[in-house]
């Protein structure tokens, strides 16, 4: 009997690469590799059945190792890619068939300028058109002023619990999210605690419950943890959930439901 993979547990966001492959400039080449056989070992026995994919940044736009990855594995498996500003729904389409489900600025490090995405109209048409999102990944208390460079109906998903200043409603961060979830669907990945500057990532974690609501968190794995691998201890990451949101409902929701219905268009509740 087949397994209703719908009802599976899902982490919306781990990586898969070989080692000493990056693409020219990079700032970051791996020494390692972290193939989806070792993540497939850590994740099935705690129940992660399926998992999103996401290009790194050192990676770019040569997302064939994602599409190959994502072709041997069509019901378990979604991506997000990273493409250029000036990418037309051609290949959107053709990634779209592969088993993307959106595409991933990760400007981490670099600058929060971002001209050429603001006039990227037919890219936004494009993803639009696919129920697509634009996945976002800025330095700490930098969200804010990208997100006054991009249109406002463009559905998001954040990365790493959204790397605000301070832990609490007022923060610039914290209310451009909410102001923007009230125009768009917005989704926050409850994932990178180690990235947040020394923020408690519970209490964080629970300030986004609060503001966006139960169908709006992920949770995602981050694994390997690239530049953070001392935390790449894939059980401690998953049970981190627990302990951030302290109700079973809110991590049934952020690891089972959410992303099965954001990626897989399957699962319960209301996409918005």
């Amino acid at each position: 009997m087949v397994p209703d993979l719908s009802k599976t547990a899902v982490d919306s966001h781990f990586h898969v690469f070989a080692a000493h492959q990056a693409q020219p400039g990079a700032r970051y080449t791996p020494a390692y590799a972290a193939p989806l056989a070792t993540w497939q070992a850590a994740a099935r026995p705690l129940g992660v059945r399926r998992g999103v994919l996401v290009q790194t940044s050192f990676l770019g736009t040569d997302n064939r190792l994602l599409l190959s990855t994502l072709a041997q594995h069509p019901e378990t498996l979604r991506g997000v890619a990273v493409v250029a500003p000036t990418a037309n729904a051609d290949t959107l389409a053709r990634l779209h068939a592969a088993g993307v489900r959106g595409i991933r600025l990760n400007l981490s490090g670099v600058s929060h300028h971002i001209p050429e995405w603001s006039a990227a109209t037919a890219l936004w048409d494009a993803l639009a058109a696919l129920g697509w999102h634009l996945e976002l990944h800025t330095d700490i208390g930098r969200l804010p002023g990208v997100l006054a460079q991009l249109p406002a109906a463009l559905p998001l998903v954040i990365d790493h619990l959204g790397k605000p200043e301070t832990m609490a409603a007022g923060d610039a961060t914290v209310r451009a999210l909410a102001t923007r979830a009230r125009q768009a669907p917005v989704h926050v990945k409850l994932s990178g605690a180690y990235r947040l500057g020394g923020l408690d990532a519970g209490a964080l974690a629970r300030l986004w419950l609060g503001e966006l609501g139960l169908d709006r968190l992920l949770w995602g794995s981050d694994w390997p943890c690239t530049n953070h691998e001392a935390h790449a201890d894939y059980p401690a990451l998953h049970h981190a959930l627990d302990d951030w949101l302290l109700d079973r409902a809110a991590v049934e929701a952020a690891r089972v439901d959410n992303p099965n219905r954001l990626y897989w268009g399957s699962g319960t509740g209301s996409a918005g």
